[in-house]
């Protein structure tokens, strides 16, 4: 298993922008697709965002075109770079990992990973 630790969370406004980052330890990403998701008071949890081990993103329709999720395989990190905030934003931001066999598979739902970080709060003012 590989344990995760996510940072950059912080108190923003509208149309900021933030870097999250999730950190591994214990093992390394290279066998791991890796999600960031997030889950606000009440709701359930989403998916945001999904790296394949070669690098190939895939976005949910409201991170698209704001939100870029890239790995760093060297420093043993995946981020989610966030532009252009908005209110709706606003939840605990959790990465999460799980062992893949093929370059270029990614997934969205939660059950089809093993590994999860504590989670980041991200609150965007209006």
């Amino acid at each position: 298993q590989v344990h995760l630790v996510e940072s950059g969370g912080r108190l923003v406004q509208t149309g900021d922008s933030l870097r999250l980052s999730c950190a591994a330890s214990g093992s390394t990403f290279t066998d791991y697709a890796v999600g960031w998701f997030r889950q606000d008071s009440g709701k359930e949890r989403e998916f945001v965002a999904g790296v394949s081990l070669s690098g190939g993103a895939v976005y949910a329709d409201s991170a698209k075109g704001r939100f870029t999720i890239s790995r760093d395989n060297v420093k043993n990190k995946v981020d989610l770079q966030m532009d252009n905030l908005k209110p709706e934003d606003t939840a605990v931001y959790q990465c999460a990992a799980t062992v893949a066999y093929y370059s270029g598979s990614y997934f969205r739902a939660s059950d089809d990973y093993e590994n999860w970080g504590q989670g980041t709060q991200v609150t965007v003012s209006s």
